[in-house]
């Protein structure tokens, strides 16, 4: 048949069942080798507590009422400072990619302040801010902030100048050319430029939520550090990969 026919030409590793199964295997085999090395004494407990050990800490929070919280407020931080980054980074890659001025005045700037570490950004914004939600959101905006600029920005610089030239010549000038030739050209690169953002976020969320929080998962961490709970430990990274997962699938699919 057609559909079979078809099936046949469709490469192995591309297709549905495989792709899926395959994203399943890694992740199977470790939880294989963890629940192995753990049962068998080759890690004592105290370093590495069982699979099972991390799923009971998970379900004690959800008795006590916690760890939705945690992860609602981690991932409401998360959305804002991404959100503010992003658009923020949008307007200045527009500014230095399209225009010479902007890239001669703002890129070499911008380039040191990527440098910056995530927690050298800490104390000035406990300083400036004080130890609140403002602080946190602004710490995860400079984290999504710069992967956007660098991207779109460099995409925008090497648009196909025939494009420029062509839309041009049908007299489209400033936004008008912007928004009809130059943004859809660099669309691909805007949604690599979020992505990685996104995953910046989840990274900088760790850092912002030392700023004093009392929630979260990066707080969860910390305390869990603070009071040697090696079970919810591993539970807030399992998390934090699992939503950082799940968030990039929503932004790929959007």
């Amino acid at each position: 048949t057609t559909t079979g026919a078809a099936l046949l030409r469709t490469p192995l590793w591309s297709r549905t069942w495989v792709r899926i199964a395959g994203g399943f295997a890694v992740p199977i085999i470790i939880i294989a080798a963890w629940q192995y090395v753990t049962t068998t004494g080759i890690v004592p407990p105290y370093r590495l507590p069982a699979p099972w050990s991390v799923v009971e800490a998970g379900a004690e929070l959800v008795q006590r009422g916690e760890l939705w919280l945690n992860i609602a407020i981690s991932v409401q931080r998360v959305f804002i400072g991404f959100a503010v980054g992003s658009a923020i980074a949008l307007a200045f890659a527009a500014i230095v990619g399209l225009s010479r001025a902007g890239a001669v005045l703002l890129a070499p700037t911008l380039v040191a302040l990527r440098a910056v570490p995530s927690l050298a950004w800490v104390p000035l914004l406990i300083l400036w801010l004080q130890v609140g939600e403002e602080s946190k959101v602004t710490l995860i905006a400079i984290g999504a902030f710069f992967p956007v600029y660098t991207t779109v920005a460099d995409a925008l610089r090497h648009v196909n100048p025939q494009l420029v030239e062509a839309g041009r010549t049908f007299g489209l000038r400033g936004w008008s050319l912007f928004r009809t030739v130059q943004l859809p050209a660099v669309v691909p690169s805007v949604v690599s430029g979020l992505r990685l953002a996104l995953a910046q976020a989840w990274l900088f969320l760790v850092a912002a939520e030392l700023l004093g929080a009392s929630m979260g998962l990066g707080w969860l961490l910390n305390d869990s550090q603070q009071t040697g709970r090696v079970d919810r430990i591993l539970l807030a990274i399992v998390l934090l990969a699992l939503l950082g997962t799940i968030t990039n699938a929503i932004l790929v699919l959007f």
